[in-house]
Protein backbone atom coordinates (compact mmCIF):
# COMPACT_ATOMS: atom_id res chain seq x y z
CA UNK A 1 0.00 0.00 0.00
CA UNK A 2 3.06 2.58 0.73
CA UNK A 3 4.45 1.27 -2.51
CA UNK A 4 2.83 4.42 -4.34
CA UNK A 5 4.18 6.94 -2.05
CA UNK A 6 7.56 5.11 -2.19
CA UNK A 7 9.29 6.28 -5.16
CA UNK A 8 6.35 5.32 -6.81
CA UNK A 9 8.43 4.39 -10.70
CA UNK A 10 7.00 1.48 -12.25
CA UNK A 11 10.29 -0.29 -12.88
CA UNK A 12 10.60 -0.55 -8.53
CA UNK A 13 6.99 -1.50 -7.74
CA UNK A 14 7.61 -4.58 -10.84
CA UNK A 15 10.71 -6.03 -9.34
CA UNK A 16 9.35 -5.38 -5.72
CA UNK A 17 6.60 -7.29 -6.88
CA UNK A 18 8.36 -10.26 -8.32
CA UNK A 19 11.15 -10.10 -5.31
CA UNK A 20 8.78 -10.92 -2.64
CA UNK A 21 7.28 -13.89 -3.55
CA UNK A 22 10.13 -15.57 -4.14
CA UNK A 23 11.31 -14.10 -1.38
CA UNK A 24 8.58 -15.37 0.77
CA UNK A 25 8.75 -18.79 -1.03
CA UNK A 26 12.78 -18.83 0.56
CA UNK A 27 11.44 -18.57 3.88
CA UNK A 28 8.59 -20.52 4.01
CA UNK A 29 11.23 -23.33 3.07
CA UNK A 30 13.93 -22.04 5.25
CA UNK A 31 11.14 -22.55 8.23
CA UNK A 32 10.28 -25.93 6.89
CA UNK A 33 13.67 -26.81 6.64
CA UNK A 34 14.16 -25.18 10.46
CA UNK A 35 11.36 -27.30 12.13
CA UNK A 36 13.04 -30.51 10.69
CA UNK A 37 16.27 -30.20 11.88
CA UNK A 38 14.80 -28.81 15.51
CA UNK A 39 12.83 -32.14 15.27
CA UNK A 40 15.59 -34.06 14.47
CA UNK A 41 17.97 -33.19 16.45
CA UNK A 42 16.26 -32.80 19.70
CA UNK A 43 14.75 -36.35 19.15
CA UNK A 44 17.88 -38.01 18.30
CA UNK A 45 19.86 -36.39 21.25
CA UNK A 46 17.67 -38.05 23.48
CA UNK A 47 17.11 -41.16 22.04
CA UNK A 48 21.10 -41.33 21.26
CA UNK A 49 22.01 -41.07 24.62
CA UNK A 50 19.32 -43.57 25.96
CA UNK A 51 20.42 -45.77 23.42
CA UNK A 52 23.92 -46.12 23.98
CA UNK A 53 23.35 -45.81 27.63
CA UNK A 54 21.78 -48.94 27.76
CA UNK A 55 23.64 -51.04 25.20
CA UNK A 56 25.37 -53.99 27.40
CA UNK A 57 29.30 -53.76 27.77
CA UNK A 58 31.51 -51.33 28.78
CA UNK A 59 29.85 -47.92 29.60
CA UNK A 60 31.91 -44.64 28.84
CA UNK A 61 32.00 -41.87 31.94
CA UNK A 62 29.53 -39.61 30.99
CA UNK A 63 31.56 -36.71 32.81
CA UNK A 64 34.22 -36.97 30.37
CA UNK A 65 31.53 -37.05 27.37
CA UNK A 66 30.90 -33.81 28.63
CA UNK A 67 33.89 -32.02 28.57
CA UNK A 68 34.89 -33.52 25.19
CA UNK A 69 31.18 -31.74 23.68
CA UNK A 70 32.93 -28.64 25.51
CA UNK A 71 36.24 -28.49 23.91
CA UNK A 72 34.59 -29.51 20.50
CA UNK A 73 32.60 -26.33 20.65
CA UNK A 74 34.92 -24.11 21.79
CA UNK A 75 37.37 -25.50 19.09
CA UNK A 76 34.23 -24.93 16.24
CA UNK A 77 33.58 -21.27 17.52
CA UNK A 78 37.11 -20.68 17.27
CA UNK A 79 37.28 -21.73 13.78
CA UNK A 80 34.19 -20.13 12.67
CA UNK A 81 35.18 -16.57 13.96
CA UNK A 82 39.23 -17.12 12.34
CA UNK A 83 36.76 -18.14 8.90
CA UNK A 84 35.02 -14.84 9.27
CA UNK A 85 38.01 -13.00 10.03
CA UNK A 86 38.96 -14.41 6.56
CA UNK A 87 42.36 -16.35 8.68
CA UNK A 88 43.73 -13.21 9.69
CA UNK A 89 45.72 -15.28 12.82
CA UNK A 90 46.71 -11.63 14.16
CA UNK A 91 43.16 -10.37 14.01
CA UNK A 92 41.64 -13.01 15.26
CA UNK A 93 44.30 -13.43 18.32
CA UNK A 94 43.51 -9.42 18.96
CA UNK A 95 39.94 -10.35 18.91
CA UNK A 96 40.18 -13.44 21.73
CA UNK A 97 42.52 -11.43 23.84
CA UNK A 98 40.21 -8.55 23.82
CA UNK A 99 36.88 -10.45 24.13
CA UNK A 100 38.36 -12.45 26.85
CA UNK A 101 41.20 -11.31 28.98
CA UNK A 102 40.58 -7.41 28.69
CA UNK A 103 37.05 -7.70 29.11
CA UNK A 104 37.81 -10.00 31.81
CA UNK A 105 34.67 -8.56 34.30
CA UNK A 106 31.97 -9.34 31.11
CA UNK A 107 33.74 -13.46 30.77
CA UNK A 108 33.29 -13.69 34.43
CA UNK A 109 29.97 -12.92 34.32
CA UNK A 110 29.46 -16.06 32.48
CA UNK A 111 30.85 -18.59 34.97
CA UNK A 112 27.66 -18.59 36.61
CA UNK A 113 25.06 -19.61 33.79
CA UNK A 114 28.62 -22.21 32.23
CA UNK A 115 28.68 -24.26 35.97
CA UNK A 116 24.42 -24.45 36.05
CA UNK A 117 24.86 -25.61 31.83
CA UNK A 118 27.76 -28.22 32.91
CA UNK A 119 25.61 -29.64 36.46
CA UNK A 120 22.26 -29.54 33.94
CA UNK A 121 24.77 -31.65 31.12
CA UNK A 122 25.85 -34.25 33.59
CA UNK A 123 22.24 -34.23 35.35
CA UNK A 124 21.04 -35.02 31.47
CA UNK A 125 22.81 -38.34 31.57
CA UNK A 126 21.73 -39.12 34.72
CA UNK A 127 18.40 -38.62 33.68
CA UNK A 128 18.06 -40.23 30.21
CA UNK A 129 19.71 -43.35 31.79
CA UNK A 130 17.17 -44.04 34.62
CA UNK A 131 14.46 -42.91 32.53
CA UNK A 132 12.53 -44.29 29.50
CA UNK A 133 13.35 -41.32 26.76
CA UNK A 134 9.24 -40.74 26.34
CA UNK A 135 9.31 -40.00 29.55
CA UNK A 136 12.07 -38.00 30.19
CA UNK A 137 11.60 -36.30 26.72
CA UNK A 138 7.68 -35.24 28.16
CA UNK A 139 8.85 -34.45 32.03
CA UNK A 140 11.69 -32.28 30.57
CA UNK A 141 9.28 -29.84 29.06
CA UNK A 142 9.07 -28.52 33.04
CA UNK A 143 11.73 -26.28 31.76
CA UNK A 144 9.00 -24.01 30.39
CA UNK A 145 7.32 -24.06 33.43
CA UNK A 146 10.94 -23.13 35.68
CA UNK A 147 11.91 -20.51 33.01
CA UNK A 148 8.52 -18.81 32.63
CA UNK A 149 8.24 -18.27 36.56
CA UNK A 150 11.94 -17.43 37.10
CA UNK A 151 11.47 -14.37 33.67
CA UNK A 152 7.85 -13.34 35.72
CA UNK A 153 10.71 -12.89 39.31
CA UNK A 154 13.74 -11.83 37.64
CA UNK A 155 12.63 -10.30 34.45
CA UNK A 156 9.24 -8.57 36.17
CA UNK A 157 8.15 -10.33 32.31
CA UNK A 158 3.81 -10.40 32.45
CA UNK A 159 2.39 -13.70 30.94
CA UNK A 160 -0.87 -13.77 29.00
CA UNK A 161 -3.37 -15.70 30.54
CA UNK A 162 -3.58 -18.59 27.31
CA UNK A 163 0.56 -19.10 29.00
CA UNK A 164 -0.55 -19.13 32.16
CA UNK A 165 -3.05 -21.78 31.40
CA UNK A 166 -0.67 -24.08 28.85
CA UNK A 167 1.30 -24.17 32.62
CA UNK A 168 -0.96 -25.45 34.39
CA UNK A 169 -1.59 -28.05 31.84
CA UNK A 170 1.87 -28.71 31.40
CA UNK A 171 1.95 -29.16 34.94
CA UNK A 172 -0.96 -31.61 35.04
CA UNK A 173 0.45 -33.28 31.47
CA UNK A 174 3.99 -33.98 33.47
CA UNK A 175 1.81 -35.28 36.66
CA UNK A 176 -0.10 -38.11 34.75
CA UNK A 177 2.71 -39.49 33.03
CA UNK A 178 4.88 -39.52 36.33
CA UNK A 179 1.31 -41.23 37.96
CA UNK A 180 1.14 -43.78 34.49
CA UNK A 181 5.06 -44.05 35.34
CA UNK A 182 4.91 -45.28 39.15
CA UNK A 183 2.21 -47.46 38.20
CA UNK A 184 4.54 -49.67 36.20
CA UNK A 185 6.85 -49.20 38.64
CA UNK A 186 4.94 -51.20 41.15
CA UNK A 187 3.92 -53.94 38.53
CA UNK A 188 7.35 -54.43 37.59
CA UNK A 189 10.06 -53.63 40.51
CA UNK A 190 13.39 -54.31 37.61
CA UNK A 191 13.22 -51.46 35.28
CA UNK A 192 16.86 -52.59 33.89
CA UNK A 193 19.95 -53.10 34.34
CA UNK A 194 21.37 -50.15 37.06
CA UNK A 195 18.36 -48.28 36.40
CA UNK A 196 16.69 -45.94 39.27
CA UNK A 197 13.41 -44.12 38.27
CA UNK A 198 13.76 -42.13 41.51
CA UNK A 199 16.86 -41.15 40.56
CA UNK A 200 16.61 -40.21 36.52
CA UNK A 201 13.35 -37.95 38.09
CA UNK A 202 14.69 -36.30 40.70
CA UNK A 203 17.98 -35.31 37.71
CA UNK A 204 15.43 -34.77 35.49
CA UNK A 205 13.56 -32.31 37.79
CA UNK A 206 16.89 -30.52 39.06
CA UNK A 207 17.66 -30.15 35.21
CA UNK A 208 14.35 -28.08 34.94
CA UNK A 209 15.41 -25.73 38.04
CA UNK A 210 18.88 -25.13 36.52
CA UNK A 211 17.81 -24.54 32.76
CA UNK A 212 15.00 -21.94 33.69
CA UNK A 213 17.38 -20.04 36.30
CA UNK A 214 20.51 -20.35 33.78
CA UNK A 215 18.48 -19.20 30.77
CA UNK A 216 17.00 -16.07 32.62
CA UNK A 217 19.86 -15.12 34.44
CA UNK A 218 22.02 -15.66 30.90
CA UNK A 219 19.36 -13.16 29.10
CA UNK A 220 19.59 -10.93 32.27
CA UNK A 221 23.50 -10.27 32.10
CA UNK A 222 23.64 -10.55 27.87
CA UNK A 223 20.89 -7.08 27.75
CA UNK A 224 23.35 -4.87 26.22
CA UNK A 225 26.22 -7.21 25.66
CA UNK A 226 27.93 -6.47 21.83
CA UNK A 227 29.68 -10.05 21.61
CA UNK A 228 28.76 -12.54 19.05
CA UNK A 229 26.94 -16.00 19.36
CA UNK A 230 30.36 -17.68 19.09
CA UNK A 231 32.17 -15.31 21.10
CA UNK A 232 30.02 -15.67 24.44
CA UNK A 233 30.07 -19.63 23.15
CA UNK A 234 33.56 -19.77 23.29
CA UNK A 235 33.71 -17.79 27.04
CA UNK A 236 31.00 -20.47 27.97
CA UNK A 237 33.07 -23.26 26.79
CA UNK A 238 36.32 -22.51 28.49
CA UNK A 239 34.49 -22.03 31.61
CA UNK A 240 32.23 -25.33 31.04
CA UNK A 241 35.44 -27.10 30.08
CA UNK A 242 37.34 -26.17 33.17
CA UNK A 243 34.35 -27.00 35.52
CA UNK A 244 33.76 -30.08 33.50
CA UNK A 245 37.47 -31.18 34.44
CA UNK A 246 36.39 -30.27 37.98
CA UNK A 247 33.34 -32.45 37.95
CA UNK A 248 34.82 -35.40 36.17
CA UNK A 249 37.77 -35.65 38.43
CA UNK A 250 35.69 -35.40 41.57
CA UNK A 251 33.44 -37.90 40.39
CA UNK A 252 35.31 -39.85 38.30
CA UNK A 253 38.70 -39.36 38.79
CA UNK A 254 40.05 -42.23 40.10
CA UNK A 255 38.40 -44.75 37.14
CA UNK A 256 39.36 -42.47 34.42
CA UNK A 257 43.31 -42.38 35.96
CA UNK A 258 42.94 -46.25 35.61
CA UNK A 259 40.84 -46.83 32.44
CA UNK A 260 41.80 -43.50 30.50
CA UNK A 261 39.63 -40.26 29.33
CA UNK A 262 38.11 -42.63 26.37
CA UNK A 263 37.36 -45.59 28.08
CA UNK A 264 34.23 -46.98 26.74
CA UNK A 265 33.63 -44.55 23.54
CA UNK A 266 32.64 -46.28 20.73
CA UNK A 267 31.64 -44.87 17.15
CA UNK A 268 27.74 -44.42 18.77
CA UNK A 269 29.21 -42.37 21.72
CA UNK A 270 30.85 -40.10 19.56
CA UNK A 271 27.77 -39.20 17.54
CA UNK A 272 26.37 -38.54 20.89
CA UNK A 273 29.06 -36.00 21.79
CA UNK A 274 29.03 -34.72 17.93
CA UNK A 275 25.23 -34.16 18.16
CA UNK A 276 26.03 -32.78 21.68
CA UNK A 277 28.78 -30.65 20.54
CA UNK A 278 27.49 -29.17 17.12
CA UNK A 279 23.87 -29.53 17.29
CA UNK A 280 23.19 -26.79 19.43
CA UNK A 281 25.37 -24.45 17.39
CA UNK A 282 23.59 -25.48 14.02
CA UNK A 283 20.53 -25.25 16.33
CA UNK A 284 21.51 -21.60 17.04
CA UNK A 285 21.91 -20.96 13.06
CA UNK A 286 18.87 -22.44 12.45
CA UNK A 287 16.57 -20.92 15.25
CA UNK A 288 16.85 -17.59 13.66
CA UNK A 289 14.36 -18.80 11.08
CA UNK A 290 11.93 -20.36 13.49
CA UNK A 291 9.38 -18.39 15.16
CA UNK A 292 8.06 -18.99 18.93
CA UNK A 293 5.29 -20.97 17.17
CA UNK A 294 7.53 -23.43 15.07
CA UNK A 295 9.56 -24.24 18.15
CA UNK A 296 6.31 -24.89 19.38
CA UNK A 297 5.38 -27.35 17.02
CA UNK A 298 9.03 -28.74 16.72
CA UNK A 299 9.17 -29.93 20.23
CA UNK A 300 5.65 -31.31 20.25
CA UNK A 301 6.79 -33.42 16.86
CA UNK A 302 10.40 -34.48 19.18
CA UNK A 303 7.74 -35.79 21.66
CA UNK A 304 5.69 -37.61 19.41
CA UNK A 305 8.78 -39.16 17.56
CA UNK A 306 10.87 -39.83 20.93
CA UNK A 307 7.87 -41.65 21.74
CA UNK A 308 7.26 -43.53 18.69
CA UNK A 309 10.84 -44.34 18.20
CA UNK A 310 10.78 -45.97 22.56
CA UNK A 311 8.11 -48.03 21.26
CA UNK A 312 9.94 -49.82 18.34
CA UNK A 313 13.88 -49.16 20.20
CA UNK A 314 12.93 -50.16 23.34
CA UNK A 315 10.02 -52.18 23.74
CA UNK A 316 8.40 -48.91 25.77
CA UNK A 317 4.41 -49.72 26.19
CA UNK A 318 2.18 -46.53 25.28
CA UNK A 319 -1.19 -46.94 27.16
CA UNK A 320 -4.50 -44.12 27.63
CA UNK A 321 -2.77 -42.33 30.57
CA UNK A 322 0.76 -41.57 29.06
CA UNK A 323 -0.94 -40.64 25.98
CA UNK A 324 -3.31 -37.92 27.84
CA UNK A 325 -0.28 -36.43 30.14
CA UNK A 326 1.59 -36.59 26.38
CA UNK A 327 -0.97 -35.29 24.87
CA UNK A 328 -1.55 -32.18 27.50
CA UNK A 329 1.85 -31.81 27.65
CA UNK A 330 2.32 -30.86 23.53
CA UNK A 331 -0.99 -29.00 23.73
CA UNK A 332 0.51 -26.95 26.53
CA UNK A 333 3.66 -25.81 24.96
CA UNK A 334 1.81 -25.32 21.04
CA UNK A 335 -0.70 -23.04 23.65
CA UNK A 336 2.25 -21.66 25.40
CA UNK A 337 4.28 -20.23 22.09
CA UNK A 338 1.43 -18.71 20.55
CA UNK A 339 1.95 -15.05 20.60
CA UNK A 340 0.54 -12.37 22.49
CA UNK A 341 -2.69 -10.56 21.58
CA UNK A 342 -0.69 -7.03 23.00
CA UNK A 343 2.15 -6.01 20.51
CA UNK A 344 5.39 -5.38 22.57
CA UNK A 345 5.56 -1.05 23.38
CA UNK A 346 8.48 1.05 21.45
CA UNK A 347 10.59 0.69 23.91
CA UNK A 348 10.87 -3.10 24.50
CA UNK A 349 11.23 -3.42 20.73
CA UNK A 350 13.84 -0.99 21.06
CA UNK A 351 15.89 -2.97 23.41
CA UNK A 352 15.15 -5.81 22.19
CA UNK A 353 17.26 -4.73 18.77
CA UNK A 354 20.00 -2.97 20.29
CA UNK A 355 20.72 -6.25 22.36
CA UNK A 356 20.72 -8.88 19.14
CA UNK A 357 16.85 -9.28 19.35
CA UNK A 358 16.49 -10.61 22.95
CA UNK A 359 13.29 -11.73 22.63
CA UNK A 360 10.09 -10.41 24.86
CA UNK A 361 8.99 -14.04 24.95
CA UNK A 362 10.97 -16.86 27.19
CA UNK A 363 12.93 -18.12 24.40
CA UNK A 364 15.15 -16.28 22.34
CA UNK A 365 17.55 -17.14 19.03
CA UNK A 366 20.66 -15.34 21.27
CA UNK A 367 19.77 -16.99 24.34
CA UNK A 368 19.12 -20.17 23.26
CA UNK A 369 22.41 -20.69 21.68
CA UNK A 370 23.76 -21.20 24.81
CA UNK A 371 21.52 -23.55 26.16
CA UNK A 372 22.05 -27.41 26.13
CA UNK A 373 21.16 -29.00 23.04
CA UNK A 374 17.83 -30.73 24.44
CA UNK A 375 16.72 -27.11 25.91
CA UNK A 376 17.00 -25.31 22.74
CA UNK A 377 13.17 -26.26 21.30
CA UNK A 378 11.13 -24.42 23.64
Amino acid sequence: MAGGNNNGQGTGVGEEKTASPRQSEVNRKLKYISLAILVVQNASLILSIRYVRTLPGDRFFTTSAVVMAEVLKVLTCLLIILFQRKGNLKEFIVLQYNSIVIQYKDTLKLAVPALIYTLQNNLQYVAISNLPAATFQVTYQLKILTTALFSVLMLRKSLSRIQWLSLLLLFAGVAIVQLEQEGKQKETTVTGPSQNYAKGLVAVIVSCLSSGFAGVYFEKILKGSSASVWMRNIQLGIFGTLLGLLGMWWNDGLAIAEKGFLFGYTPMVWGVIFNQAFGGLLVAVVVKYADNILKGFATSFSIIVSTVVSVYLFGFHVDLLFTLGAGLVIGAVYMYSLPKAAAPSPSTATLSSSSHSLADGVGDSETEAFLPKSVLVK
